[in-house]
């Protein structure tokens, strides 16, 4: 049995998604000088930083690093020493950047911040409140606390618009999130049992560190020489040494582009009738078949022909039993990619299948951006991609790659995600299955583009306390 979840260990990004907050800002910043001043900026924050036990109605603050943050403060990053290669390597090394897709409109050399010749990423702060004044406040107290000489500068500020249900696509969002073993959540579900593909309860360690995973097994995590921490700020790893990721998550964070105006064109002149006309109803059903809800969040799995309010958060569905053709929902569609759900090798629509999905889910915990001017201007719409993991390649990459990316993900031919993949030379097709015939557009062109991004290290509360406090082994600052 995983044991129980240290909560006042655990920042509360991974309790929650702070949704009662609806506003939101983000800042990435960089080390100014010696790493004693950084240490002293982030031991003056520490104090304002959520736990996992805690349900704000206020205000929430969360932290996490880069590799290059951790060794700013004296924290080596090699991956010998637990840190996986991939979190190591960063998210713009070219070997992972074609892997995630992040070439032509998407490379890093275009990005507008944790782009190679951008200013650099060291830290992130994530700051939440109930409403956008209460939100002001906390940011200029946090600018005060950490925006001192010698401890960090500013790299970017990325705002976020007020939290809706919706996406700037004008889809349900946030609805298929996995249920974490050991939160309430999960224990009120546990009951639905395994046969449910849409009420699966995950393995705590899938997205913390030092907790058992899919596999029984702990994931690697970071370890140091207990000298390293004379003062016995981390706990002790049963296999030895002071245990820094304890606790702690991966966090995968995304500036997503969506060209809103591009994909309404595309659904109309997709849709436009023999006289020319518009057809919004045609429009709205394509739309939906390329995401695999409908706006209001009802899966074509369940409401294959309309929109249905009653379902609008309904996630409890498969996909072998009652579509294992994608008649209801294409094959190709988001939702099914992002999640197959009962639909994966071995043996599809058993629990064999619902248990390989479980080893690649991610904790969703994005805000969108957009119209208000927040980011690139007053046009500008997109998503913060925010996930939580403790396998980045396993989970996110995965996901990414062989998913998402994956044209021929399904049995299909040059179909990648019709709503998020990049698009190579436009020759993107989407294929609505059908009888006797299917339907097939071609030429998608790209409605969401990279413009930042980083992968960072979110570290349980101990952890970070141990980085305000600890001098390195040499006796740098």
């Amino acid at each position: 049995m995983t044991p129980p979840l240290e909560l006042d260990d655990i920042q509360g990004l991974v309790t929650r998604g702070y949704r009662t907050l609806a506003s939101a800002c983000f800042l990435v910043l960089a080390t100014a000088g010696p790493a004693a001043g950084a240490r002293a900026a982030l031991g003056r924050l520490a104090p304002r930083v959520t736990n996992g036990r805690s349900d704000p109605a206020d205000t929430a603050v969360q932290v996490a690093l880069t590799p290059d943050g951790l060794r700013r403060l004296g924290v080596e990053t090699a991956e010998r020493d637990g840190f996986p290669y991939e979190f190591v390597a960063g998210m713009t090394d070219p070997d992972r950047s074609r892997f995630l897709g992040d070439v032509g409109e998407n490379a890093p050399r275009h990005w507008r911040w944790g782009g190679p010749a951008g200013p650099p990423v060291h830290v992130l702060l994530m700051l939440y409140a109930r409403d956008g004044q209460r939100l002001r406040q906390l940011e200029a107290e946090t600018r005060r606390e950490v925006l001192t000489p010698g401890a960090f500068t500013e790299t970017v500020r990325l705002g976020t618009a007020e939290l809706t249900d919706h996406e700037p696509f004008g889809f349900r969002d946030g609805i298929s999130q996995p249920l974490v073993e050991g939160l309430p959540k999960a224990t009120a579900a546990a009951g639905a049992g395994d046969t449910d593909p849409g009420q699966q309860v995950v393995s705590a360690g899938e997205f913390l560190l030092g907790y058992p995973n899919e596999y029984g097994l702990l994931t690697d995590r970071p370890l140091l020489p207990p000298r390293r921490d004379p003062l016995g700020v981390l706990p002790r790893a049963p296999e030895g040494g002071a245990d820094f990721g304890r606790n702690g998550s991966y966090l995968v964070f995304r500036q997503l582009d969506q060209d809103v105006e591009a994909f309404r064109d595309y659904l109309e002149a997709e849709t436009r009738r023999p006289d020319g006309s518009g057809d919004p109803a045609a429009q709205e059903a394509l739309a939906a078949r390329m995401v695999g809800r409908w706006p209001g969040g009802a899966p074509l799995v369940r409401a294959p022909e309309h929109d249905d309010p009653a379902l609008a958060t309904d996630n409890g569905f498969g996909y072998h039993a009652t579509d294992p053709a994608g008649l209801r929902c294409p094959l190709g569609a988001h939702i099914r990619r992002a999640n197959p759900r009962d639909s994966l090798d071995p043996r599809p629509g058993s629990a064999d299948s619902i248990a390989v999905g479980r080893r690649h889910r991610l904790l969703r915990r994005g805000r969108p951006y957009g119209p208000d001017g927040t980011e690139d201007g007053p046009d500008a719409h997109g998503l913060h991609f925010l996930a939580l993991n403790a396998n980045i390649s396993r989970q996110f990459e995965f996901i990414q790659h062989t998913w998402l990316n994956n044209p021929n993900f399904n049995g299909l031919h040059d179909g990648p995600d019709p709503i998020v993949a990049p698009r190579q030379e436009r020759r993107a097709t989407f294929t609505e299955q059908g009888r006797p015939l299917r339907t097939r557009h071609v030429g998608l062109p790209q409605f969401v583009t990279v413009r930042g991004g980083a992968y960072f290290f979110l570290p349980g509360l101990k952890a970070l306390r141990y980085l305000c406090t600890a001098v390195p082994e040499d006796g740098r600052q």
